[in-house]
């Protein structure tokens, strides 16, 4: 007994010795939330069959920095391959998790060959292959399990109508000295995907989500938006944006339904449903007639 007591003691003495340390370590090796100087990591979410027998491969990316907003070229550290470096790729990015950003569009025959985005940041080289394996495939435009379709999205009431990922592009013209007027016009199904709306007594009583975010893409300067998320009044949401310098930009516009915006839909494994709007501004440094063409 003495000798059991002696044993469960000396075991005490040691677990006691060796919880701290333990704890030490694992302190040591916690993630440490850095606001710059972090990588940025390419991220496949997944593909999806288009109507003419393509297919869409959807990206997005995790950029590691809590603050810092990082501008990468298409080139050497920005690139995808097989084909071209650039195809259609963002080259701002945005901090923290960005999910389904943009597609590419492959053959019917593409198989089993990958689709690999390769971005270099800080140093850190990153590299992240997308293919078209069962397991990875999406319900990006219809969420299987309740019929969910991702927002309605156009930029005039005569032009044409984008849902999903690869989303809807338009063109326009601005100047730097002038803020940029932005309107978008978007519609949704209303069907709520999440099971908590449909346990809430009050559920009915509340109208389904749906917002718009806007975010530089691609440019060699600064954008400000006076609103990153206008308010959608009668389907229609309205903001401007200004831009530092002349030059090509690529501006998005992200429209989400009752299913979450894209952080909140990746954390709970979904990619259904929001829909991507691209709008490609080229800013004169003179003042200039501004006009939109799709």
């Amino acid at each position: 007994m003495r000798l059991c007591n002696g044993w469960i003691a000396s075991t005490m003495a040691v677990a006691g010795l060796l919880v701290p340390a333990a704890a030490r370590a694992q302190s040591q090796d916690a993630p440490i939330h850095h606001d710059s100087g972090q990588s940025v990591s390419p991220a496949f979410e997944g593909w999806f069959g288009n109507p003419d027998g393509t297919f869409s491969v959807s990206f997005g990316y995790l950029n590691r920095n809590y603050t810092e907003e990082l501008d990468i070229p298409v080139g050497p550290n920005n690139r995808i391959e097989p084909g071209p470096a650039d195809q259609g790729q963002p080259t701002h990015f945005m901090p923290r998790r960005n999910a389904g950003v943009f597609t590419v569009v492959v053959p019917a025959d593409f198989g089993k060959k990958e689709l690999t985005w390769t971005i270099v940041a800080h140093g850190e080289t990153i590299s992240i292959p997308g293919n078209l394996r069962p397991e990875w495939r999406i319900d990006a435009l219809k969420e299987a399990a309740n019929g969910n379709t991702p927002p309605a999205l156009k930029f005039d009431a005569g032009g044409k109508i984008g849902q999903g990922p690869g989303g809807i592009r338009a063109e326009m013209k601005a100047t730097s000295s002038v803020p940029l007027t932005l309107d978008v016009l978007v519609t949704d199904d209303g069907i709520r995907n999440r099971q908590g709306d449909t346990d809430d007594p009050n559920a009915s009583a509340r109208r389904p989500a749906l917002g718009v975010n806007w975010s530089k893409y691609r440019g060699p300067g600064a954008v400000t938006f006076a609103e990153v998320a206008p308010k959608i009044t009668n389907g229609k949401a309205t903001t401007t944006a200004s831009f530092q310098q002349p030059g090509d930009y690529i501006l998005r516009v992200l429209a989400w339904d009752n299913s979450g915006p894209p952080g909140a839909v990746m954390a709970g494994g979904f990619q259904c449903c929001w829909t991507n709007g691209y709008v490609k501004v080229t800013v004169s440094p003179t003042a200039a007639t501004q006009g939109r063409q799709q």
